[in-house]
């Protein structure tokens, strides 16, 4: 799968710019959205879309949606080549998805940098995020792949409903961020992850399995892709937590976000529930608190990893991996390709950066 990540991320970059071009111009805009009914100011869109949105992308990104669509479209019997267009749907709506994220997080950093709210505007970051949840569906009407109606109204029904499922995610999430008692159990947390970064999972594997008439094995990579997200997303917490006890107190910007977000992780449940009561109510405190300082970011710290809560988030992620690995086992996939999505798993939650 690495190799697969390291051949076909150049390509979908390169797909991503048919789609939305680094420069804007008038026979764009024409062709992608039909002619202007009195005139359109590309400018205007290059300083308000393009440019936000490709600072965005230019900064890293592993691209493994993306790549992960192709690679599931090989494992069907089909040519990736043939269905690049459709690759870059959920790539676009994840880099979405950040964007929007960053602003209702008040998150300072994104990919090394400032993020895009920081740098453009709220106004700007908003509407850039939101055109990256619409210019996917206009992929479907386009049809690069000449796909029957059947098919494209289902990929169309498929993408409303899931994208609808994130918007439930995200408000649980920010409700939880709201809130300052961590009032949650692990099933609602997890029920989040499934909406919110499980659904851009599930995009991924339902919309290979349909644009390639595999509708019978569309539930079986679906819950494997499902799975994988949300150990995807424990892990990720973990990496929050490990890179600023890497740092031994010099924080700097962007290290130890989670916690100065008083994001509500796996972790963070697992430690209100079993750290003695006046560590579990000073972790509340600490969370709660509108800023924090280093100090704080490491007692935080120190009280998650005294709990063991940082093992057993790492043993839930495992645990959700291997369970997405026995979906692939009902999936009717070419062998080889099984066994690089398999070893994919493995990765998501091996991962250092």
């Amino acid at each position: 799968m690495r190799e697969a990540l390291a051949e076909w991320r150049p390509v979908i970059d390169e797909t991503i710019e048919e789609l939305l071009p680094r420069e804007i111009d008038d026979d764009y805009l024409s062709d992608y959205f039909g002619a202007a009914a009195y005139r359109y100011d590309p400018e205007a869109v290059q300083r308000a879309l393009a440019d936000p949105i490709w600072d965005l992308l230019d900064r890293g990104g592993k691209r493994w949606r993306a790549v992960l669509l192709l690679v599931l479209v090989d494992g069907f019997g089909e040519a990736p080549r043939d269905y690049l267009q459709y690759a870059c749907i959920p790539e676009i709506l994840h880099n979405g998805t950040i964007i929007v994220d960053d602003v209702e997080d008040g998150a300072t950093m994104r990919r090394g940098e400032p993020a895009l709210h920081h740098e453009y505007g709220v106004d700007v970051a908003l509407n850039a995020g939101n055109a990256m949840y619409f210019l996917p569906l206009k992929l479907i009407t386009r049809d690069p792949a000449g796909l029957d109606p059947e098919t494209r109204l289902a990929a169309y029904e498929m993408l409303m409903h899931e994208l609808n499922r994130t918007h439930l995610g995200q408000g649980m999430d920010i409700r939880w961020h709201n809130a300052r008692e961590v009032g949650i159990d692990e099933d609602e947390y997890l029920e989040m992850c499934a909406c919110k970064t499980g659904a851009l999972g599930r995009i991924v594997a339902r919309l290979a399995a349909i644009i390639t008439d595999n509708r019978e094995d569309e539930v079986a990579v679906a819950r494997f892709a499902e799975e994988l997200c949300v150990a995807f997303q424990i892990a990720d917490d973990i990496l929050d937590v490990e890179h600023a006890m890497e740092a031994g107190g010099d924080f700097g910007k962007g290290v130890g976000n989670d916690i100065r977000e008083g994001k509500k992780t796996l972790m963070v449940i697992h430690a209100v529930n079993n750290a003695a009561r006046a560590d579990a109510e000073r972790l509340t405190d600490i969370l709660w608190a509108e800023d924090n300082t280093d100090a704080e970011v490491r007692e935080a710290i120190d009280i998650l990893q005294a709990t063991g809560s940082v093992g057993y988030a790492r043993d839930q992620a495992e645990g959700l991996a291997v369970a997405a690995r026995d979906h692939l086992d009902d999936a009717d996939l070419d062998p080889e390709v099984a066994s690089q999505l398999a070893e994919f798993t493995r990765f998501v939650v091996e991962r250092e950066t």
